[in-house]
C-alpha cells in the first residue's frame, strides 16, 4: 500500500506519524514510544530471552511503519554487555515513514537520537547494520513474498504491527498468518496490539495457540482505568508460552461476534477452531 506520511500530536502529547492517505496513526494512543515498550518489548520478555539464549534470537519486526519497534528493540540489544546477539529483520512496503521520524526536528521523539538514529540512517541506506549485539536489517515488499522467501524456523519473536484491518485488511487474514507460520520456531511468541475476534480467528486458523496480550490503554503511566478494556494478543506455538490462553468463554464471543471471522476463512471455519485442542 501506498503511503504519504505527516507527523501529528496524540491525545497524551507524544508525536506520532499519520497516513494522510488512508488516516491512520502508527501508535496512537500514548506514542511510539511507550506503545512499543509496553505491548512489544516488554510482552516478549526479550532481554530475558537474549539473556538465556544459546545462539542469536531472531525478530520479526512486520510493519516497520516509522521503525519505533525495531529501533526500541536496538536500544535495548545494546544497553548490555552479555547474552546473545539480536538480529532484528524488519518488513514493509514504505520506508517514508521512518525516513520522516529520522527527521531531524523529529528524531528524538521517535527513539533516534544520538547513536540510534546514525545506525537507522544507515541501514535505510545499506539495508543493513551491524553491531557486536545487533544485527538490523530491512526486506522492503509485500509480505507475502517476503515472507516467503525467509529461511524456515527462523524467527524466535514477532511484532506483528502493519495497520488495521480496515486499512490493512489482507495482513490479518489467515493466509497471511499462514504465511508466517513456517518462519516461526518452537518457543516463538508472535506480538500484536489487534484484539478483533476475527484477526485472533485468522492466527487459530493459521495453527497459532492464541492469548491475550496487556491492555491498551490510554494512560501513559500503564493503569488502565477499566480493567475490562481491550487486550491486545499474544500467539505461539505452544500453550505454555502463553499467559492468558484464550478459553471456551473466548468461544462464546465467537458466536456472539458480528464479524467473527477473516475474510478468507473457510466454511466450516466456526466449527474447526471449536476443535481445536486449545479449547478441549
Amino acid at each position: 500500500m501506498s503511503l504519504d506520511p505527516e507527523v501529528v500530536i496524540t491525545r497524551s502529547g507524544a508525536k506520532a506519524i499519520r497516513d494522510k492517505l488512508c488516516g491512520e496513526l502508527m501508535h496512537p494512543v500514548v506514542g511510539p514510544q511507550v506503545e512499543a515498550a509496553r505491548l512489544y518489548l516488554e510482552p516478549s520478555n526479550l532481554l530475558t530471552r537474549l539473556a538465556t539464549a544459546r545462539e542469536p534470537l531472531v525478530l520479526f519486526d512486520v510493519g516497520l511503519g516509522a521503525g519505533s519497534n525495531a529501533i526500541a528493540a536496538w536500544h535495548a540489544s545494546e544497553g548490555r554487555n552479555t547474552g546473545a546477539p539480536l538480529h532484528i529483520v524488519s518488513f514493509d512496503v514504505s520506508l517514508e515513514a521512518m525516513r520522516m521520524a529520522l527527521s531531524p526536528e523529529h528524531a528524538e521523539a521517535f527513539g533516534f537520537g544520538g547513536d540510534a538514529g546514525i545506525v537507522a540512517r544507515a541501514v535505510l541506506e545499506h539495508g543493513i547494520h551491524r553491531t557486536e549485539w545487533t544485527r538490523w536489517e530491512i526486506v522492503v515488499g509485500d509480505l507475502f513474498s517476503t515472507l516467503a522467501a525467509q529461511p524456515c524456523e527462523k524467527a524466535d519473536i514477532v511484532f506483528w504491527d502493519p495497520f488495521s484491518p480496515g486499512a490493512n485488511p489482507t495482513l490479518w487474514t489467515a493466509a497471511a498468518f499462514a504465511a508466517l507460520r513456517p518462519c516461526v520456531r518452537s518457543g516463538v511468541t508472535v506480538h500484536t496490539y489487534g484484539g478483533a475476534t476475527s484477526s485472533r480467528a485468522a492466527l487459530l486458523l493459521a495453527g497459532f495457540v492464541v492469548g491475550e496480550g496487556p491492555l491498551i490503554t490510554s494512560d501513559p503511566a500503564g493503569e488502565a482505568p477499566n480493567k475490562k478494556g481491550k487486550r491486545s494478543t499474544i500467539a505461539a506455538l505452544r500453550i505454555e508460552d502463553l499467559e492468558r490462553p484464550l478459553d471456551r468463554r473466548w468461544l462464546e464471543r465467537l458466536e456472539r461476534s458480528s464479524a467473527p471471522l477473516p475474510s478468507d476463512a473457510p466454511a466450516d471455519a466456526r466449527a474447526g477452531i471449536r476443535g481445536l485442542p486449545q479449547f478441549r
